[in-house]
């Protein structure tokens, strides 16, 4: 059994946390807020995400209170053409063994945090120091408390401050890219087709889209938009954003695409920013996952999917493993994952995936229980 500690409790961070356990190992999570708050909007579980969460046993309570959307369907930004419609939902159950799953991040946390044991999960313990000798990992906490254990992990999303410490600060790049962010109940979308489907709206330019798809069991409706701006330099800030500012970028676009802005009463914006992919995440008994390792733009809707996924192979990696076993295991985790989240780094990026007719095989087929290690 290791003695393992995450700092942060998110969604890649919970994960592992309760792959870890069901591995038998004793594991604390650091979490620097004092509760989970009903903060953030959409996260998108393709079939690759919710297969492990199956085998996590957390799906239940999310099948409950997500919504499963029918198609994923591409559109042309003034015609309102179909350039390529994916069905989902039960199709995608029977190709894949899991279906397509869209969920307020908090309901996922709280799926998530009942699965952890008692005493597993320390709200209000930021995490202020990391490091490690020949013994293993320790990190000390803003209250100046020190936590040894055999495996750290560095859950921290971003701003990592596990990753700054083990591999130095580096400069993440501003994308140009601003996005818009927006909820509005179902009832005002009106007539609207396709309400039940997630429904990306393809622009002139690939900074220009709108990104529909329902929420909560489909009584709500999501929408993600982005657009270029070149002055904008404050990674992860999310401001209260100008409704009519947010319509006036995409006032050519299809009338059913403006419908859906029209229904938003309310909305934030942000910039995107993107890092290089790593060439390594681990050194010694300390490694990464999720953002920390691999942040990626929301293109293909796999920031959260791949941080799943890590959590489940990292947790086979260390499977049986005594405390000396631990950095040649981790050496394996990074190795079987670094390749897919690199490509689908870059893919995201490049903004083009199912524009048309693709295959999606590679990234929704995946089994992260399965996995080469």
């Amino acid at each position: 059994m290791l003695k393992i500690a995450v700092c942060g409790g998110g969604v890649g961070g919970l994960c592992a946390s309760i792959a870890l356990h069901k591995m038998g190992h004793q594991v604390t999570v650091f979490e620097q807020t004092q509760q989970f708050a009903r903060v953030g909007a959409d996260i998108n579980l393709t079939p690759n995400a919710v297969h492990a969460l199956d085998r996590l046993s957390a799906s239940e309570d999310l099948r409950v209170n997500a919504a499963r959307p029918t198609h994923r369907i591409s559109r042309t930004w003034d015609t309102g053409e179909e350039t390529s419609r994916m069905p989902l939902s039960e199709a995608a159950e029977t190709r894949y063994g899991a279906p397509s799953l869209t969920v307020h991040r908090a309901d996922l946390l709280k799926a998530l945090e009942v699965l952890l044991p008692e005493g597993a999960l320390r709200f209000g313990a930021k995490v202020a120091e990391v490091g490690q000798d020949a013994d293993g990992a320790w990190l000390v906490l803003a209250d100046g408390t020190t936590h040894r254990a055999d495996v750290v992990i560095g859950a921290d999303g971003i701003h990592s401050p596990v990753r700054t410490a083990v591999f130095g600060p580096d400069s993440p790049q501003f994308t140009g890219l601003v996005s818009w962010r927006a909820v509005f109940p179902r009832e005002r979308g009106g007539d609207l087709p396709n309400l039940d489907a997630f429904t990306k709206w393809w622009g002139p330019t690939s900074d220009l889209q709108i990104v529909t798809f329902p929420l909560t069991r489909g009584e709500e409706i999501f929408v993600f938009a982005t657009h270029r701006q070149d002055d904008w330099a404050e990674e992860g800030w999310t401001l209260p954003g100008d409704i009519e500012e947010l319509r006036a970028h995409y006032a050519d676009f299809h009338p059913e695409a403006r419908a859906l802005l029209a229904a938003c009463e309310s909305a934030t914006r942000s910039a995107l920013h993107v890092r290089e992919p790593m060439a390594h995440w681990s050194q010694g008994h300390i490694t990464l996952l999720g953002d920390a390792a691999h942040p990626m733009v929301p293109f293909m809707a796999q920031g959260a999917c791949m941080a799943i996924e890590d959590a489940v192979v990292l947790a086979r990696a260390l499977e049986g493993v005594d405390a000396a076993g631990v950095p040649a295991a981790l050496t394996r985790y990074e190795e079987a994952r670094i390749p897919r989240t690199s490509e689908i780094q870059r893919s995201s990026l490049a903004n083009e995936w199912l524009k048309t007719q693709g295959n999606a095989d590679w990234v929704y087929g995946y089994q992260a229980w399965t996995a080469p290690l």
